[in-house]
């Protein structure tokens, strides 16, 4: 018993220790940007093709992955999963304030139209409010593709030799479990909410999963170069050497 007590208190110090190395910065990026994602995503996007459908999400879903992929790189993969339930459960505890705010009587500002007041105050608390499988769905897709993406992440920057610490090693491994854990993302939920609860088929659900992993992966590409500047920086600072 005392050992059991003992290797979870060495766990919540661990834990405590890996929250002060990561820059602030860095971390309130991940948080906003898994917060920011799971609301945007109640916007869908407009496409003239019934087979596909696409949310708003992936325009910040690619902000979780790249600092994701950066925390991976410089505290490794272990670090990187941490950090990610620590987002997950910030969510969790963020969508039970929205969820408190949507029951509490009051008026949307957005909603002052003469006539349709009701219909749109209502509306708005359902957006903010949610559904419970939509949370659930989310929360799933999101828990496993950060295993997948960090331990992936990890994998293949053990597979370098010869200079694992370029932008070319960096953006590889970024590239290639972005893209992996992404499509996990986008499939799990598809799997869980949209074909369950409003009848998608499965090739739709796979078709999505793809066509979002690939405009999602595409804002990595973008940005990576940023990402690995951010870590050149915090290894030439020696942030994490504790």
């Amino acid at each position: 018993m005392k050992k059991i007590k003992g290797n979870i208190r060495l766990f919540f110090r661990e834990y405590a220790l890996l929250l002060k190395s990561v820059p602030p910065l860095l971390l309130t990026l991940f948080v906003t940007s898994v917060i920011g994602m799971n609301l945007l995503a109640n916007k869908s996007i407009d496409i003239p093709v019934d087979w596909l459908a696409l949310d708003m999400g992936l325009i910040l879903s690619w902000l979780s992955f790249l600092t994701m992929d950066v925390i991976t790189k410089r505290f490794g993969p272990r670090a990187g999963i941490m950090v990610s339930i620590v987002g997950l459960l910030i969510n969790l505890l963020f969508a039970l304030i929205f969820f408190i705010a949507s029951i509490i009587p009051g008026t949307w500002g957005e909603s002052y139209v003469d006539g349709s007041e009701k219909i749109i105050n209502g509306a708005l608390d359902g957006t903010f409010r949610g559904t419970w499988y939509v949370l659930l769905g989310s929360s799933v897709a999101f828990a496993a593709s950060a295993v997948v993406n960090c331990l992936l992440n990890y994998a293949i920057g053990k597979a370098f030799k010869k200079n694992p610490d370029g932008f070319l090693a960096f953006s590889l491994r970024a590239y290639v479990s972005t893209a992996i854990a992404q499509f996990v993302d986008n499939f799990l939920f598809a799997l869980i909410v949209s074909h369950h609860f409003f009848g998608w088929s499965m090739l739709k659900c796979i078709t999505c999963a793809l066509t979002g992993m690939i405009l999602e992966l595409l804002f990595e590409v973008i940005f990576s170069p940023l990402g690995y500047r951010t870590l050149k920086r915090m290894e030439k600072e020696g942030v994490g050497e504790k």
